[in-house]
């Protein structure tokens, strides 16, 4: 079943076993990037667990972390934990506007992964966003292990947000046809829920599969 739950496109399961049952482990969900209004929603019991749709309740929060955002921005956050009442899992909150395990923000990371699908170099890509080559080859390698997984979840995200879906034109690159579907997706998103234009497509894409647009999701954390 897909469905936008909490403004995240996911694809959930029931539950047959006992919450019990369920991995005592460190877990991410991506959430909106306004804190105060995740803030807000998290005290009045509104959250619920990715894993068994308990309420999740305040539980500290994680390491401080500093993000290169757009234009040199620099952005300062320390992420939410969260605890389910339920099955006792630790959640860490991640904004939108940031993926695991990177220094960047979605937004700067997405125009490299757009200026790499045109068939520029990591050196040229890099220079265009005046970042180190080697955090841009970073990306670049990344999400062309990923690219396969991300190009068919989207595929499928389109179909099923679209009333009538346009796919995006195939080419010969794993790689662009990835970042084509991730477009295409948000644009079918965005046509069908108008408050999804004030998303970027590249958040949209992190909150959709769990920030895992870089990394698998067994290695998010």
């Amino acid at each position: 079943m897909i469905l936008w739950h909490l403004g995240r496109l996911a694809v959930l399961r029931p539950c047959s076993e006992p919450s019990t049952a369920l991995p005592r482990r460190l877990s991410l969900l991506i959430v909106d990037a306004d804190a105060l209004l995740v803030e807000r929603q998290l005290r009045a019991s509104q959250l619920e667990c990715p894993l068994c749709s308990s309420v999740l309740a305040p539980w500290g929060h994680g390491r401080p972390r500093e993000i290169r955002g757009d234009l040199g921005a620099r952005l300062f956050l320390r992420p939410r934990r969260t605890r389910c009442s339920g099955c006792k899992v630790t959640h860490v909150l991640l904004a939108e506007a940031l993926w695991p395990r990177r220094a960047d923000a979605a937004e700067v990371i997405g125009a490299g992964l757009e200026i790499a699908a045109l068939g520029m170099g990591h050196r040229q890509v890099a220079a265009h966003l005046g970042l180190a080559e080697g955090t841009v080859r970073g990306w670049l390698r990344a999400f062309a292990r990923r690219a396969e997984d991300v190009r068919r979840h989207f595929t499928i995200a389109l179909v099923a947000i679209a009333d009538d879906p346009v796919m995006p034109e195939a080419t010969p690159s794993t790689f662009a046809n990835a970042v084509l579907a991730v477009a295409g997706a948000h644009r079918a998103a965005a046509t069908k829920w108008p408050h999804m234009l004030t998303v970027s497509r590249w958040e949209f894409a992190g909150r959709a599969i769990s920030g895992s647009v870089l990394t698998s999701p067994s290695t998010a954390i």
